[in-house]
């Protein structure tokens, strides 16, 4: 059934009320999972006294992670020093990660690398195990990390022969999604088959993930993340793009399909249908660009186009829709699935752009078919000074309320909490300097997720790739 502008300014009086309170502060601190907005954070000192967060950040003597006091870390797996079961090193680029309950009470985690272009230039690519390569040629792929009961750590090839592995996401069938953020043809850049698919990678059963099989069906583009309604069965999908800005998707199965284990892989290609969003205010007008939307609180109603060639033959996804014919956002990157719906993260907006930003995080509503505006972040005028937060990226709820989030911005890198009530807290800054004394350099942090006990937090420093599994007097956080 069609959504249209007339649906969504009649269905808007009713909801009326709530919008317009949804545009302040108070009603940004109440919103699920919302992030705080500049107007709202305070200093480390402040939060400390108000109970939230965990206190100011402390300098690591051996320069890579600096915690909050009673914090600690441990290295999982570092690129090119550690190395797998088959005694090949730790592929690098660590990207989308998520976490898994395994074989007697170990964690199993799934982790992307986020690698691209021929396989020779690559320092460290995903080995390519037997059986389970795609394209022998892309230097990609994922890892399984199994984090034993007794603090021993193994790792072995998931999928490889893929290229740039960036996010992905889980499913609610206890399998991972990794997405490819690449649209190279066979051909190009030395590659032997197509890319830009989604993959299913079982982290606990190694034979599932032979013969390596993409699902065209979710189309072929810069994929970022996914997630999966449970209820509906509808994945949705993220896009990481511009010329033109990228678009934010949604599959729906085939009448009838059940998700289960490996079930995605019997699917034909064209099984489903792949569609983008057109996008209307409160007024009945269309909205080309995500980044318009100034105000927190802001709704847009969501009606869904059919993409007319999933696969890009001739022309990329993206471009097959003209102005006026969707809607659509820059740097479309991480997501999770909540509160009944799907939370997707756009990093920044910047000049290929309508308007400028550091970050949003919006909320899609699949029963309302609506979009809200949850959380924007102004444009950082010093990134390379600790303080407000730019370029969200990689994200996950909390066992302790609230949001984790991976920054991918410019200067310092952190990962910060977020409480229900819309405050801010560091939870780790990034103390690696791959660059130089005079232009210091910090990578992004990626993969941030909780182990299924809630008592661990994994997350990468992507560059040179690098897990690492934090500990501390984890606390719920005040809604204050």
């Amino acid at each position: 059934m069609s959504f249209t502008r007339r649906d969504f300014a009649r269905t808007s009086v009713i909801a009326g009320a709530g919008v317009a309170l949804a545009g302040s502060v108070a009603a940004l601190g109440s919103a699920p999972h919302a992030l705080a907005t500049a107007e709202t954070e305070t200093s480390g000192d402040e939060k400390a006294a108000e109970g939230v967060g965990y206190g100011p950040l402390l300098p690591d003597p051996k320069g890579l992670l600096a915690l909050p006091a009673g914090f600690t870390y441990r290295v999982l797996t570092h690129s090119g020093k550690t190395k797998l079961e088959s005694g090949e090193f730790t592929p690098g680029s660590h990207d989308g990660t998520a976490a898994f309950p395994g074989p007697r009470g170990s964690t199993l985690l799934v982790n992307n690398h986020e690698m691209d272009g021929p396989r020779s230039e690559s320092e460290h690519p995903v080995p390519l195990a037997d059986g389970l390569v795609y394209d022998p040629a892309a230097p990609g792929g994922c890892t399984v990390v199994e984090v034993r009961r007794d603090g021993s750590v193994a790792e072995w090839v998931g999928i490889a022969g893929t290229a740039n592995n960036c996010a992905g996401g889980s499913t609610p069938w206890g399998t991972w999604l990794t997405c490819e953020e690449n649209a190279d043809r066979a051909g190009e850049n030395g590659m032997t088959k197509d890319h830009g698919y989604v993959f299913e990678v079982d982290p606990a059963d190694r034979r599932a993930n032979r013969d390596p099989k993409p699902l065209k069906f979710f189309g072929r583009y810069e994929h970022e993340a996914v997630v999966i309604d449970p209820k509906r069965g509808h994945a949705y999908l993220t896009e990481d793009a511009d010329e033109p800005n990228g678009l934010f998707y949604r599959w729906t199965p085939p009448h009838g399909f059940r998700h289960g284990p490996g079930r995605l892989r019997t699917l034909a290609d064209d099984a489903g249908v792949l569609q983008a969003p057109k996008c209307y205010d409160s007024g009945g007008r269309f909205v080309d660009d995500l980044s318009r939307a100034t105000k927190t609180g802001t709704v847009y109603g969501v009606d869904w186009v059919d993409v007319p060639d999933r696969d890009a033959r001739a022309t990329s996804v993206r471009e097959q829709f003209g102005d006026g014919e969707v809607t659509r956002a820059r740097k479309l990157e991480g997501m999770w699935w909540g509160d009944g719906g799907a939370y997707l993260v756009s990093s920044y907006a910047r000049e290929e752009s309508p308007a400028q930003h550091d970050g949003q995080v919006w909320f899609y509503d699949p029963k309302r078919r609506t979009l809200t505006l949850k959380v924007r972040f102004g444009v950082n005028p010093d990134p390379s000074k600790d303080g407000a937060p730019d370029g969200p990226d990689n994200i996950t709820v909390s066992p302790y309320g609230g949001l984790v989030i991976a920054e991918d911005g410019e200067g310092v890198q952190h990962l910060f909490g977020a409480t229900d009530s819309g405050r801010t807290y560091p939870i780790a800054r990034n103390e690696l300097n791959i660059g130089s004394e005079e232009e210091p350099e910090f990578s992004e942090f990626t993969g941030v997720t909780f182990s299924p006990d809630g008592k661990t937090l994994y997350a990468n420093i992507q560059d040179p790739g690098i897990m690492l599994a934090i500990n501390g007097p984890w606390k719920r956080q005040k809604r204050r």
